[in-house]
């Protein structure tokens, strides 16, 4: 059943099309007693020459509206806006030129001198791609050799030729092809369009700022890289710096929790030094009680001896605890202490300004380091003061860093110097708020904050820092007359 619907409508389609031939030849010939492309001068030279013809008069017929045998200017200008879709111009000048009234046998001879009536088959099908943007028949037009000779067939509409021959069965594809046909047909090849020098110049101009723009941002990507790579060497140095600082800052904590173990001892070794003098001095005592109590003269010359002894031992203890007993006044060791305590504290406000500094350094340096992974980040890195401004507050971190190093090292090495001389610890105390009380308990007026203690340049760079620091060894000197005797563990 399936087979015999589809046999009946394929016969129903192919008698529609029969009827349609035969109507479209109906209108289109005159039933003459002589043959039309005997009549017309130039005469048909082939059957392409006589279809050509019928369908040159069928388009003669399609723009005579008033089917007075001639086709007026006004009838092609109408012709043109309503049935071809286009606004006014001067097409019909390339149709009518000097002639107002054009005939059949006008409208053939001017077709036969054409240039479209003498395309060959690659310039119909080149007029298929370009002009008319249909290149999926290119196959159809070669197969049937479609010259220029034939376009008039299309531009009729030829339902036969069309459907049957060229296989175009989609009605827009043949509306188009007709209006074009018909274009090229009556007002001859279509306009290619003029070269635009200025079009090309302008466009050659941005190629040339476009491969600019391309190289300058390649060079300042390349730019930006370096600057970045030896920023992250500065901030490498800087973290180095930071480093070194915390290792010197052991090494004074250290220094510190020895000289608190040096106090103590000598504090031990006086404590029983004087245990000793004393033992001795009960000794002597005890030696005199015996050799006054004594009966025998032998006796008492041997205690006297003996006590002559003792009195001797005790006389050296005495020479040199009298020595030992002579000090720097406390007042002075306190207010050399409570010296050191507020010069550390303003050292200590240094430090935290140089490791804030540092902080944002390297916040900065990792946000543009983000950045430089993408392109657009890049290029913005590139063209902004960024990196000018991150290189700026790296060396203002470095030199910060720098005179807080070398600050530390300027006041361990004073103030081993002033101990060394005093004979006493300044480092080791009882600290600012006992200090403070002590020494002003009696006095009204507050304390006011000193300044701080002004930069000491150093000759190396931050790298070099371990390498000319001073070793932080806590020494009491032992060779001053009036010092206390140094005992060592």
């Amino acid at each position: 059943k399936n087979l015999m619907s589809k046999i009946i409508i394929y016969l129903s389609t192919i008698e529609s099309l029969v009827d349609k031939h035969l109507s479209w030849t109906k209108d289109n010939f005159v039933s003459l007693s002589a043959d039309p492309c005997l009549t017309v001068i130039p005469p048909c030279m082939n059957e392409a020459d006589r279809f050509s013809l019928e369908a040159l008069r069928h388009i003669h017929k399609q723009l005579d509206d008033d089917n007075d045998g001639g086709i007026e200017v006004n009838e092609s200008v109408e012709f043109i806006i309503e049935d071809m879709k286009q606004q006014q111009t001067n097409k019909h000048s390339n149709l009518h030129r000097e002639d107002q009234h054009i005939t059949v046998e006008e409208l053939w001879r001017g077709w036969k001198i054409s240039e479209v009536h003498n395309w060959t088959l690659e310039d119909a099908v080149q007029w298929l791609k370009e002009s008319v943007e249909l290149p999926q028949y290119e196959k159809n037009f070669r197969e049937f050799k479609v010259d220029g000779n034939t376009l008039p067939r299309i531009a009729a509409n030829e339902p036969s030729f069309m459907s049957m021959q060229l296989k175009i069965l989609d009605q827009r594809h043949k509306q188009k092809l007709n209006l074009k046909a018909l274009d090229a047909v009556l007002f001859g090849p279509p306009l290619r369009p003029h070269h635009h020098w200025l079009k090309d110049f302008v466009l050659m101009i941005s190629i040339i700022i476009g491969v600019g723009g391309c190289w300058f941002a390649y060079i300042q990507n390349k730019s930006s890289r370096i600057h970045i790579s030896q920023m992250m060497k500065d901030l490498e140095s800087l973290q180095h710096a930071e480093q070194s600082l915390i290792e010197l800052q052991s090494r004074l904590e250290k220094a510190q929790e020895e000289n608190r173990t040096v106090a103590v001892e000598k504090q031990n070794l006086e404590q029983k030094m004087r245990d000793e003098i004393n033992g001795a001095k009960r000794e002597a005592s005890r030696l005199r009680e015996l050799r006054e109590g004594a009966e025998c003269e032998l006796s008492r010359l041997k205690y006297a001896e003996e006590e002559l002894v003792q009195v001797r031992m005790a006389l050296k203890r005495a020479e040199k605890e009298m020595q030992s007993d002579w000090s720097v006044p406390e007042a002075l060791q306190m207010w050399l202490q409570l010296t050191h305590e507020v010069e550390l504290q303003y050292y200590n406000i240094k430090k935290q300004n140089a490791e804030l500094q540092l902080t944002v350094a390297k916040d900065e340096a990792e946000k543009i380091k983000k950045k430089r992974n993408s392109v657009f980040g890049t290029l913005h890195v590139a063209h902004s003061s960024s990196l000018d401004e991150v290189d700026h507050k790296i060396l203002e971190a470095k030199k910060s860093l720098s005179e807080v190093t070398a600050c530390l090292r300027e006041r361990l090495h004073r103030w081993q110097q002033i101990e060394k001389i005093c004979g006493f610890p300044v480092v080791n105390n009882s600290g600012l708020p006992n200090l403070t009380a002590s020494l002003y308990a009696d006095h009204s007026w507050v304390v006011m904050p000193r300044m701080s203690v002004p930069p000491y340049p150093i000759a190396g760079g931050v790298d070099d820092l371990d390498e000319d620091t001073p070793p932080i060894i806590p020494q009491f000197t032992c060779n001053h007359p009036l010092h206390k005797p140094c005992y060592t563990s």
